[in-house]
């Protein structure tokens, strides 16, 4: 028998609202823009331009004083965003019809797409070329299948065994291994180089015998690709060299000459360079005479105001007649559509605000570091120390943090790149993780590329140096930082 049981129990929900600055703030500066025009779209009384309340207070401190030169750069004009619009019966009635939370679930700065050049891509470039090969229509139909199993950096990783059931299904093409390994062999020889190879052997293989050079080198390049592949991948050059009987100079631009071939050649198709974006800053930090001045990219201060138009259209009905239907589901919507208009301006403005008070703090917290830009003055710093700084949640200096960047003197870095865990010295004091980055990276470009340092003599230099730090902790970093193990840094 069902039972029926009362329960109380204390759940915390964000608001709409809440949950739209959320997303105001952890999108960056490209994205702002493409937001703003999806509000001025939707909400007629939104438009740019600057606030006349805004202008008149410009107006009056130009002509007051000069003395706001040495105003900090973190402070914003206030702008009075409180003010209400009287009208009666309003508020009973519309009650529960307040802002109309837009991108609701999925965002829909996430689902839009940014729209890319026109280019031709690998797929389509390599059937252009099948094109000049003459084959019949069953050899046609095969060369297609081929090509439409080559993945996005060039490679056929399908057996040609399944490919002979592809035909078989798909095609209603009756084959054999003999016949498609015929055709992949034309295949392998349209461009780029090294397409349709099954693996980086066949791959680096197919580009040594596209060259023109029949020299000594080139022999011995195809010889080590082809008989002592696994001995070059693991960089064992005496014993490649005693294999090949060859001498120091001709194994070294052998070696040169395999390690300058294009290993992913469906990289070099035009719809991988299509997708490249670029970073806009989100803040701009210049160095004048020693003194640090931040500022928003001007994408992070857009004018937004309030079309006075539908404002005064409120004042007016509220001295009309308040019995017409019609004009009253016209003013609902009109209110509503101001209430949204007014909270998007403040939401922009308290984003500018949250942006600029989490990168003062962390320009305090690194100040010595953006004063030259040595890495070696890097404090460790974690989100939990800017949060405490400034009296905000960890989680929203983590939505600052993960999508933004600034400009310096000496480059673009995304602020993430300031956070890094702390390692002990001799002395007992704490140094930032990506100081110790720096002296490891340090070691192995100043070391002997014929004796590379291990992970092990790494340690002991770095503990010389004053780091208490361990070899997982070397080796960790090392990968961190994309260097390869010793054995694979060794040069002839």
């Amino acid at each position: 028998m069902l039972k029926q049981n009362l329960s109380t129990s204390l759940v915390q929900k964000l608001s709409p609202q809440q949950i739209q600055f959320i997303k105001l703030l952890q999108i960056p500066t490209a994205e702002l823009h493409t937001r703003i025009e999806e509000e001025l779209e939707i909400n007629p009384i939104l438009e740019e331009g600057r606030e006349e309340k805004e202008k008149e207070k410009d107006e009056m401190s130009n002509s007051d004083s000069s003395d706001n030169d040495d105003e900090d750069y973190d402070e914003q004009p206030e702008v009075d965003m409180e003010e209400e619009i009287s009208i009666e019966d309003y508020l009973h009635e519309e009650e529960m019809n307040g802002y109309k939370m837009y991108g609701d679930g999925a965002s829909r700065e996430e689902d839009k797409e940014i729209p890319l050049p026109m280019s031709t891509t690998l797929n389509d470039s390599l059937l252009i070329q099948l094109g000049f090969l003459g084959l019949d229509e069953r050899q046609k139909t095969i060369a297609q299948q081929l090509i439409g199993s080559i993945d996005g950096d060039g490679y056929i990783r399908r057996a040609i065994e399944a490919i002979v059931n592809d035909l078989a299904f798909s095609q209603n093409v009756e084959t054999t291994e003999e016949e498609i390994e015929q055709i992949l062999n034309k295949v392998q020889y349209f461009d780029p180089p090294g397409i349709a190879a099954r693996d980086l052997q066949e791959c680096l293989m197919i580009q040594l015998k596209r060259r023109d050079d029949d020299g000594e080198v080139s022999e011995a390049a195809m010889k080590i690709v082809e008989n002592c592949f696994e001995e070059f991948t693991k960089k064992h050059y005496d014993k490649i060299k005693k294999k090949l009987d060859a001498s120091d100079e001709i194994l070294k631009k052998a070696v040169d000459t395999i390690t300058k071939l294009n290993p992913k050649p469906g990289g070099e198709s035009g719809s991988s360079f299509a997708q490249r974006q670029y970073i806009i800053p989100d803040f701009i930090l210049a160095n004048n005479n020693s003194k640090l001045e931040l500022s928003l990219n001007s994408r992070n201060a857009p004018e937004l105001r309030i079309n006075q138009t539908y404002a005064e259209m409120l004042d007016t009905y509220s001295k009309s007649d308040k019995k017409d239907k019609k004009i009253k589901e016209t003013v609902t919507f009109v209110k509503q559509k101001l209430d949204a208009a007014k909270w998007f301006i403040d939401a922009i403005k308290q984003r500018q605000q949250t942006l600029l008070r989490t990168m003062n703090a962390i320009i305090e917290y690194q100040y010595e570091f953006f004063l030259e830009g040595d890495e070696s003055k890097f404090r460790p710093m974690i989100l939990k120390d800017i949060a405490d700084k400034i009296s905000m949640d960890i989680s929203t200096i983590s939505r600052v943090a993960n999508s933004k960047s600034i400009q310096t003197d000496f480059g673009i870095y995304p602020l993430k790149y300031f956070f890094s865990e702390g390692i002990s010295t001799k002395t007992g004091e704490d140094v930032s993780s990506r100081e110790v980055k720096h002296v490891l990276k340090e070691l192995v470009n100043s070391e002997n590329k014929k004796k590379p340092l291990s992970d092990d003599k790494l340690e002991k230099l770095l503990k010389e140096k004053g780091y208490k730090i361990a070899r997982r902790t070397v080796a960790k970093y090392r990968e961190q930082l994309g260097i390869p193990v010793a054995r694979l840094r060794k040069k002839l």
